[in-house]
């Protein structure tokens, strides 16, 4: 995610560790014990999770989504949804929690029979028609609604566009739009079936697998291959045009745009194939089977990468103050994410500065290899307002929680350019090689899984040669912001 608006001193621009793990398994297994003892009434239940403890649901794990969506073609109404879960128990379960707070239940089946359920606070909680026990498969069906609109102040879900919808489910709110095990932690397959009228048109995370027309609709189906995180689902209904193009190695480019746009910003989405081969060469291979760019008729005040096809407003195209290389470092911006958030996904989202720190990074690299804006001039700048983000916002690895009310107030300037600021520091420490051995190295071991700060941490010092955990503390723990290898002179107080 990207917030906008961005502006900083350098050009317009946004702005887990062993104790995080210990703290993470703890709850877990508390929470485990309270599904396997089933109280009631029925309990809204979470894995534990520092900045959002209600998220997630311990005993099961998923292992795919398959969502069917209708959309009769008003935006302001709901669409009647299936939703067909594919888990495994990983404990003995008496009921069944499921993330799910915004819609009408019409009945739930699990594995074939209808199951008894109940809403709890945010959670959908269901009585299974026969005990679950551990290693179980278990196949939930959900007959619901999926409603676009929201009380006010409510933030993600669906995002209601000129023409139609899109998802903006980061950082937990994807349980607004379907039933589902709302944490980064838990990763699955997903496929989705969206059928909407006549002059529409649908597509989600992955690729096509075939259309159908019935009567005056079409039902479009997708599935992707890699695991995802359900805040990096995706589905786009309007009335838009899909741009195919190919990319490094044949990589199938699409991107979808409201038709009447697409002469605007074509020109924009043509860089996207060597974009993507800026970041192979500095990373490894694009780690999916497709990208692409949507672009939203929506003021959404931020870019999302949702997984393989981000989300974009259509005004950081339109917007003439915006300077070309602003808006590429941007795309860069959102594309890095499929590597390090999506593909590698946080284990907690206390290890967010892995995610927003390396797309900002790559941001800050390709502006300054593409344009001729230093990197080094950014760092400085972002150096000199460090210590009051760190006052603000905590330090990079141990986020101060959401304000109430406003969930994605976790993505501060600390997170952004604070973090890149931290692989800054990393590499004067050891090196540019060392630096650049450490990326492919991370990309690579963690491909399709969820990592923590201490794999970063155990990582980097065995790439170096020696214990950085020394380092790191201060860098990712620390109130105030440690001196700058290599740059004496730097004052993190300004």
């Amino acid at each position: 995610m990207l917030l906008t608006p961005r502006t900083t001193a350098s050009g317009p621009k946004a702005l887990r560790t062993p104790r995080v793990a210990a703290a993470l398994i703890a709850a877990t297994v508390s929470a485990a014990l309270v599904a396997a003892s089933a109280p009631s009434p029925a309990t809204p239940l979470g894995i534990g999770d520092r900045l959002f403890p209600h998220l997630g649901n311990p005993g099961y794990d998923v292992a795919s989504y398959d969502i069917a969506f209708t959309y009769r073609g008003d935006n302001r109404k709901p669409l009647d949804a299936v939703t067909k879960i594919e888990a495994e128990a990983t404990a003995s379960l008496d009921r069944v929690n499921l993330d799910f707070a915004h819609g009408t239940v019409r009945s739930v089946e699990m594995n074939g029979r209808r199951a008894r359920f109940e809403k709890s606070g945010e959670d959908l909680v269901v009585t299974p028609p026969a005990p679950v026990e551990q290693g179980d498969r278990m196949q939930i069906t959900v007959h619901h609604t999926s409603d676009p609109e929201y009380a006010k102040g409510t933030q993600g879900g669906w995002v209601r566009t000129d023409d139609g919808l899109a998802m903006a489910n980061q950082a937990d709110a994807a349980h607004l739009v379907f039933p589902c095990n709302d944490h980064p932690a838990d990763k699955a397959e997903f496929r989705f079936r969206i059928t909407a009228p006549k002059g529409y048109t649908a597509v989600a995370n992955g690729l096509p697998v075939g259309t159908t027309r019935h009567g005056g609709a079409t039902t479009w189906a997708y599935r992707h291959h890699h695991p995802m995180a359900t805040e990096l689902a995706q589905v786009s209904i309007g009335r838009s045009t899909v741009l195919r193009r190919q990319g490094p190695h044949g990589l199938p480019v699409r991107d979808v745009v409201p038709t009447k746009d697409r002469k605007a910003v074509e020109p924009w989405l043509k860089k996207t194939p060597d974009q993507i081969g800026w970041l192979e060469k500095k990373v490894g291979r694009y780690p999916f089977e497709v990208y692409g760019v949507l672009i939203a008729g929506a003021k959404t005040g931020y870019e999302l990468e949702t997984q393989t096809l981000s989300l974009f407003e259509r005004e950081l195209f339109t917007r003439p103050e915006y300077p070309a290389w602003y808006v590429e470092s941007i795309m860069v911006h959102e594309l890095a994410h499929q590597w390090f958030g999506d593909s590698v996904s946080p284990r907690s989202w206390s290890d967010l500065w892995l995610n927003e720190g390396h797309a900002t990074w790559y941001e800050a690299l390709y502006a300054e290899e593409k344009a001729k804006k230093p990197l080094t001039d950014r760092m400085r700048a972002a150096y000199g307002q460090s210590d009051s983000w760190r006052a603000a916002g905590g330090p990079p690895a141990w986020p101060k929680a959401p304000a109430p009310g406003k969930k994605i107030s976790i993505f501060r300037p600390v997170v952004y350019d604070g973090s890149a600021l931290v692989l800054y520091a990393l590499r004067q420490e050891i090196g540019h090689r060392a630096f650049e051995r450490l990326e492919r190295d991370w990309v690579r071991t963690h491909r399709d899984g969820n990592a923590e700060t201490a794999d970063f941490v155990r990582l980097a010092s065995e790439i170096a040669g020696r214990d950085l955990s020394g380092f790191f503390d201060g860098w990712l723990y620390g109130k105030k912001t440690p001196p700058m290898p290599g740059h004496p002179d730097w004052n993190s107080g300004k």
